[in-house]
């Protein structure tokens, strides 16, 4: 088993990868209370929420476990879902002492942290991400959040998880585009601060598309050791934490003017990486032959590398102009000086902003499954 630990003092926590984490007792010692609710959806549920109930069966006893179970989906990341999770702690008469369990993938993880978050002013909670995504990302780092009509997690708090338990093999049962869509967020660490990285995914893209359980790993406990960096520097995105969003602003505004669900969020991600990456080409950034290793790396994980044609630039311009990022009116994006290196700019103009959005987009209704 490989940890790695997010060092936030008081807050700290571990995140635990290898196969088999299910049914290993380790977690069991993060639970402070004896009330549980396992938060799950109707999808990952079935496969896999017996395996926690038994494992707190036999190594908690009194244990008083309640499971919720969300819709599955993008567009559930919702207010209204989010309170089915606290009507269902209310009724079973919850106190401040219990513990989230959320089961599931960004979405999941994300709702019932904000859960957490605002339950009786804050309760405990942990991570049992299913999905890659999760597991090198969203699990990891404490942002919680639902979505806005008008923007993407525009609702939400920062709150820690006692521990992230990345059971890897979950991600066997991952459809073929939810794991691909994964890689976009794998890749992102080697392209914003880990160039080594970025090197042994142009050689190890194979392996991790079998998902080879060594290849899966190394990738997930690198990933997540960039992010644990990057939290531990910036908690709460006051300054360098805002890098992690590299590819974010340009994917948030696909998602939302899509309508969320069409596109994976990791899909999303990846062709805003693509598209801030053509930006620092035009601002003499990233050099013609760096832009062309990272389309082609999205493009050997069957990533779109573009923006959906049905999304002109004046509508994916108007869209990201609801992001968390802007400041006293002024656009910020993640760039690339070099593969391993980003840095948050409002230093760009305008037209060259423009004919990125109008040049990478791509008459694709959506990605391959």
């Amino acid at each position: 088993m490989r940890t790695i630990h997010v060092n936030l003092g008081e807050r700290s926590y571990p995140i635990y990868i290898a196969p088999g984490l299910l049914d290993d007792p380790a977690w069991i010692a993060h639970l402070r209370g004896r009330q549980v609710m396992i938060v799950t959806n109707t999808t990952v549920g079935p496969l896999y929420q017996a395996r926690l109930e038994g494992a707190l069966a036999r190594h908690l006893a009194g244990c008083e476990v309640r499971s919720v179970a969300l819709p599955d989906g993008e567009e559930y990341k919702t207010l209204a879902v989010m309170n089915d999770i606290v009507t269902a702690l209310l009724q079973n008469r919850f106190d401040r002492g219990c513990t989230l369990l959320a089961l599931g993938g960004g979405v999941v993880g994300d709702i019932a942290g904000f859960a957490a978050a605002c339950y009786q002013r804050g309760v405990d909670y942990l991570q049992f991400p299913t999905t890659l995504l999760a597991q090198v990302d969203s699990a990891v780092g404490g942002k919680t959040a639902v979505n806005h009509e008008l923007g993407k997690n525009m609702i939400g708090s920062f709150h820690q998880p006692r521990a992230v338990v990345a059971d890897t093999a979950t991600l066997r049962t991952l459809p073929e585009r939810e794991f691909r869509a994964g890689l976009s967020e794998v890749i992102k660490y080697g392209l914003i601060r880990d160039a080594e990285f970025f090197d042994w995914l142009e050689g190890n893209l194979e392996a991790l598309l079998r998902r080879d359980d060594d290849a899966l790993v190394h990738a997930i406990s690198r990933s997540c050791r960039n992010k644990a960096e990057v939290v531990a520097a910036d908690e709460r995105e006051a300054g360098g934490r805002a890098l992690l969003n590299l590819g974010h602003t340009f994917g948030h505004a696909i998602e939302t003017g899509l309508g969320y669900g069409a596109w994976l969020h990791g899909e999303a991600v990846a062709a805003g990486m693509a598209m801030a990456a053509d930006l620092s080409h035009r601002l003499g950034w990233l050099g013609r032959t760096e832009l062309e290793r990272i389309r082609d790396l999205l493009r050997r994980a069957s990533l779109p590398a573009a923006a959906p044609s049905s999304l002109d630039a004046a509508s994916l311009r108007e869209l990201m102009a609801v992001d968390k990022k802007i400041q006293t009116g002024r656009l910020r994006l993640v760039l690339l000086r070099r593969i391993g290196e980003a840095a948050v700019t409002s230093d760009f103009e305008a037209p060259a902003l423009m004919a990125t959005l109008r040049d990478c987009r791509a008459a694709t209704a959506a990605p391959a499954t």
